[in-house]
């Protein structure tokens, strides 16, 4: 007698918590000079499992952790070595990923893709970043014929340089838009930082240091309060003599980690897990890599199209500001005014810092914060641009609105 395998259906996934350290400055003197990066991702995760205690460790399916340069303490296949050293029982596996400023955006699609195709119910996924330790592209050995062969322009990694690429390429990207857009985002940060926004996803982390000895780290690091347009006018463009791209109008060099709980609507449903938001749909999009920062425009347009919406349907935009320009051009091609109240409103990368591997889920969890606060948005998205040409979107509805399609349930076919 033979027996056919059952065929799982799709299930929803749904965003259930995240979580993130203080986002500290990657210098000798930062925050966490004298933390480990696993560390910084093992209090994250136990954060989680600490806020949710109806979930039982052992109905973790997966814990997917990312890090730009996986060497050192972030080395080691950082999902199942953190999954360890925070205590989740030894049943529960992990691996480690590496889409350069998407990680923790892919470890969560990528958990979230089994979840939905029946193989998981419950995953752990984020991202870790030590800029301090570990700069970007510190040891890394790009092949020769990158540039020797003509395959990308020599510019292409150098991030800075492909944001002033961006300047050159819409003329309409200027640098006071882009300073304007940059004070804009710390006066968004400053007033969610005062409004009591931003402390409750932010796990204290121990900290040391040889000169001061022990302390806590409980807000962010990097802000810059009080910055003008006036402080930004003169500042060095390190990328090029003349150029537009400056300290004040990028993200800054960071240290930090961020972690989210993902799970399918029916074990959320059976758990008593909060539903935060439902995941929509997602899209990856590779553009030329001397333009890397106008990858968030294709990807946005795939997971759009993939939901079967528009941009006008879309409540609120988590864009992920490493450079200002690149934010300015997915606004331009869009329609977006570079005001708009629906982009970032709790400020972004500019002020809070960039830790590469860990903003896809810094994005999610304020997204969710924003769900919470705003029953009349229906969708929004997290989006962001990726080292190398590329870019990554993901599409959330918002469980507090009235139209809220709910999640499904587990049923399978014979």
């Amino acid at each position: 007698m033979t027996t056919s395998a059952r065929r799982p259906t799709a299930r929803d996934v749904v965003f259930v918590d995240g979580v993130r350290t203080p986002f500290g400055k990657a210098r000798p003197d930062g925050l966490y000079a004298h933390t480990r990066a696993d560390d910084l991702a093992v209090k994250s995760v136990r954060e989680l499992v600490r806020r949710h205690p109806g979930l039982p460790p052992e109905r973790i399916d997966e814990v997917a952790i990312a890090a730009t340069t996986q060497t050192g303490d972030q080395g080691l296949t950082l999902g199942r070595s953190v999954a360890v050293l925070a205590g989740l029982p030894r049943s529960v596996p992990g691996f480690a990923v590496d889409r350069m400023c998407a990680g923790a955006m892919t470890a969560v699609t990528a958990t979230a893709s089994a979840i939905g195709f029946g193989q998981q119910d419950v995953a752990i996924a984020g991202g870790v970043e030590h800029m301090g330790h570990h700069p970007m592209g510190f040891d890394a050995d790009p092949n020769p014929r990158f540039v020797s062969e003509r395959l990308v322009d020599p510019t292409a990694l150098v991030m800075g340089a492909t944001a002033e690429n961006l300047h050159d390429r819409f003329p309409g990207l200027t640098k006071e838009r882009a300073d304007r857009y940059a004070v804009a985002s710390q006066e968004r940060y400053a007033a969610a930082v005062a409004a009591g926004h931003i402390a409750p996803d932010l796990v204290p982390v121990a900290v040391r240091s040889p000169e001061l000895g022990w302390g806590l780290a409980t807000a962010d690091e990097l802000a810059r309060p009080g910055t003008t347009l006036a402080d930004l006018a003169h500042l060095k463009t390190p990328f090029r003599p003349g150029g537009k791209v400056t300290a004040g109008n990028a993200s800054p060099l960071t240290d930090g980690a961020a972690m989210c709980l993902v799970a399918a609507g029916d074990t959320a449903a059976e758990l008593g897990l909060p539903v935060r938001m439902r995941l929509v749909s997602f899209a990856y999009a590779g553009v030329a890599p001397e333009i890397m920062g106008i990858g968030p425009v294709p990807s946005t347009e795939r997971a759009l199209q993939t939901a079967g919406l528009t941009m006008d349907d879309i409540g609120i935009i988590e864009v992920n500001e490493a450079f200002a320009v690149q934010v300015l051009s997915l606004l331009d091609h869009f329609g977006i005014a570079d005001d708009d109240p629906r982009v970032n409103p709790y400020g972004g990368a500019i002020a809070v810092g960039h830790p590469l591997a860990a903003s896809g889920v810094r994005l999610m969890t304020q997204l969710a914060r924003h769900f919470a606060a705003r029953p009349d948005v229906r969708y929004g998205i997290t989006t962001m641009c990726v080292g190398l040409g590329m870019g990554g979107t993901v599409v959330w509805e918002n469980p507090q609105h009235a139209d809220y399609s709910g999640h499904t349930t587990t049923s399978h076919e014979s």
